[in-house]
């Protein structure tokens, strides 16, 4: 304890945040300093205003405060592993013992409760993908529908990908040549289609330089969101003089807004658009069919959900967690552990093809 400096705790998580900024984007960094709060004005609470005299029972009594208060067992995992990440950031910098991080006991969850949301079912998308292809044809909404459900990519990697960024023909290629990262020798033997995640200031992925990748696309989805291109997108260039691929038709704003992206995504997973309601509403009275209130539908779905159905399908269709993970910009654990929801009988006949001579 005699070689600890003294640091209030507010003081500690802005050096914190600060230090993730190189490798974290700023939504990141932001759910990190909003699981975090509630333990700093705690701490106020309490009379800890230096993290050197900060001990395992206060953290222990934070703990049971924290649980007093009915927070979700998911809730609870995701700011005890925040905190004690960041308990280990503090143990570095002399602000509290080293023995203290290892000490914070993060609530375990079983499977099921470890998927952020209910994920969006192989079957349902298949369903979407349908009536998108019958009724939307070539609209911004099926181009956007079939990459997050292909490529299994993040609200803000589908919103930030620029018209450039996707390579269907030979002479696309050639925006790649001059670039660094690139090996010009591997483009003469790649195969197209593919869109290439890019992290930009303005459109950051989530884990930054870390998180550019290119994706594969099937022909499928490749020729859809060809046509969208061809036939329904406004050609519009936004104030960093880039061509945005999901344009808006008017407005201010050239690229799609992340809250237009929830939106359409919320009425794209809601039946009653393309079938009857299954819940047995009127749809003349549903307030869910009102603007702004598509999430109080049952059946609809925020985009996360398509991502976790997205990476279960892979896996469900033999995918290895490796291969899933660099696809989706995720490692093979976090594959396993939060997104990974198997349906039983078809992981079975996944693993069919690793029999030898059948059993």
């Amino acid at each position: 304890m005699s070689d600890l400096e003294p640091i209030d705790p507010g003081e500690a998580l802005e050096m914190w945040l600060d230090r993730l900024e190189a490798t974290r984007a700023d939504e990141t960094i932001a759910s990190y300093g909003y699981r975090l709060q509630s333990f700093v004005e705690w701490c106020e609470s309490e009379g800890i205003d230096n993290l050197n005299d900060l001990t395992s029972r206060d953290v222990f009594r934070y703990d049971s405060h924290r649980r007093s208060q009915d927070l979700r067992v998911t809730t609870l995992n995701t700011q005890f592993g925040t905190l004690k990440q960041w308990l280990h950031f503090c143990a570095r910098i002399d602000a509290v013992d080293d023995s203290l991080p290892p000490k914070v006991e993060v609530p375990t969850v079983e499977l099921a409760d470890r998927v952020n949301d209910e994920l969006l079912s192989a079957e349902r998308a298949e369903v979407i993908r349908a009536n998108l292809e019958r009724y939307e044809r070539a609209t911004r909404k099926q181009a956007m529908f079939e990459l997050m459900w292909h490529t299994g990519c993040r609200l803000g990697g589908v919103r930030g990908l620029d018209l450039g960024d996707c390579f269907f023909e030979d002479s696309d290629l050639e925006r790649l040549r001059h670039q660094d990262d690139i090996d010009s020798e591997a483009l003469d033997n790649v195969e197209l289609p593919f869109v290439y995640f890019r992290h930009r200031p303005t459109t950051p992925l989530k884990n930054k330089r870390e998180g550019e990748r290119p994706v594969a696309l099937s022909s499928e989805v490749a020729g859809r969101v060809r046509e969208y291109i061809d036939v329904r997108r406004v050609e519009r260039v936004d104030p960093n003089n880039r061509s945005p691929l999901f344009t808006t038709e008017k407005g201010d704003r050239a690229r799609v807004s992340k809250s237009c992206i929830r939106r359409e995504i919320y009425i794209m997973t809601q039946p009653c658009h393309y079938d009857g309601c299954p819940h047995g509403r009127d749809v003349s009275t549903c307030k869910a069919l009102e603007h702004g209130q598509e999430a109080g539908c049952p059946s609809s779905r925020s985009p996360h959900p398509i991502r976790t159905g997205a990476i279960t399908h892979m896996r469900d269709e033999g995918w290895p967690p490796e291969v899933v993970a660099e696809r989706v910009n995720a490692t093979p654990e976090v594959i396993r552990a939060h997104y990974d929801h198997p349906d039983p009988i078809r992981r079975m006949q996944s693993r069919r093809k690793f029999l030898e001579g059948g059993a």
